[in-house]
């Protein structure tokens, strides 16, 4: 199972910090940079299982593919907006990783544009003149 690699790797990557930590900060910095890398890369390959998935469904629905695509992409900003924002919150720079967070809520609001237009659009289709 991939969870018992993930968890193997970030015990054995949270004793290398605790142990390299006092002697050199660096390097036990990098070690869990690395170690969140290596973790983003194990998890990729099962989101584009889960996204496949989701396309398939959608087309049975017959649920607009423009649609879908911006709720994927919304989701894939908030993931590694967060991803981001945590490595360098990690690194000590909370200003930076709150610059990440707020530009990831900025493209989201840009990319849901669209969709909240349409929603929009039905509401008022249906309301009388």
């Amino acid at each position: 199972m991939v969870i018992i690699q993930i968890i193997t790797i970030s015990i054995v990557a949270s004793l290398l910090y605790l142990i390299l930590k006092p002697q050199n900060p660096s390097i036990a910095m990098f070690i869990v940079l690395v170690t969140s890398i290596i973790i983003f890369f194990f998890i990729v390959g099962h989101v584009s299982e889960v996204i496949a998935l989701i396309r398939v469904l959608s087309q049975q629905a017959n649920i607009n593919s423009i649609y879908l695509e911006t709720i994927l992409q919304i989701i894939g900003i908030s993931y590694i907006a967060e991803f981001g924002a945590h490595m360098t919150r990690d690194a000590g720079l909370a200003s930076v990783a709150a610059k990440i967070e707020m530009a990831g809520k900025v493209f989201i609001l840009v990319l849901a544009i669209p969709i909240l237009t349409a929603v929009v659009e039905t509401i008022l289709a249906f309301l009388p003149n």
